[in-house]
């Protein structure tokens, strides 16, 4: 048995159990039958958040081995469309706290996926783009951000994946703006 740890407390020492203790327990499915369940089942911005991690959980452990996450990956995107941005513009577009862009954009040239590169337009400016090291990770990666998604939506025929994905463009467009 494991002790308890020591909290000295005037002078004397007193023993007292750990307020968490750690054990292994693997998670199990949601089961919507639990009465604590059917609340949370109900709220759709709940499922969303909870699907939102999920996604985030999935692409993490496949991105794992290259060193990056889910918001490089995300700034490698962006940089895909365009011809370069500001750390400013990619905070803005992205979502992203500015102190965070500037610590995922020094990871990506570590990697060699981006660099930064004089503004044509104002030389005290830098902007951030994609080297060809950076596409080639993002075409590697396009297969298996498909099995990604295809393991969330899993349970949906083809129409009902469409639907959804018509539905969730709908809310981004008002609501991530």
């Amino acid at each position: 048995m494991l002790e308890s740890p020591a909290v000295p407390s005037a002078g004397r020492t007193e023993h007292r159990e750990p307020a968490i203790t750690r054990q292994n327990v693997t998670p199990r499915a949601m089961d919507a039958d639990e009465p604590w369940m059917r609340g949370l089942h109900a709220d759709t911005g709940y499922l969303l958040y909870r699907l939102g991690l999920r996604s985030g959980q999935l692409f993490n452990t496949f991105l794992q081995e290259s060193g990056l996450r889910l918001r490089h990956y995300a700034v490698l995107r962006f940089l895909a469309t365009s011809e370069g941005a500001l750390q400013r513009e990619l905070s803005a577009r992205l979502g992203y706290d500015p102190s965070a862009i500037v610590g995922l954009v020094d990871d990506l040239e570590k990697q060699g996926f981006a660099e930064r590169r004089p503004a044509p337009d104002d030389r005290r400016s830098r902007i951030v783009v994609l080297t060809e090291s950076g596409r080639a990770f993002l075409r590697d990666t396009d297969e298996a951000g498909q099995r990604v998604t295809g393991e969330l939506v899993g349970p949906l025929d083809a129409a009902e994946r469409e639907s959804l994905h018509a539905l969730l463009l709908k809310i981004a467009a008002d609501g991530l703006n």
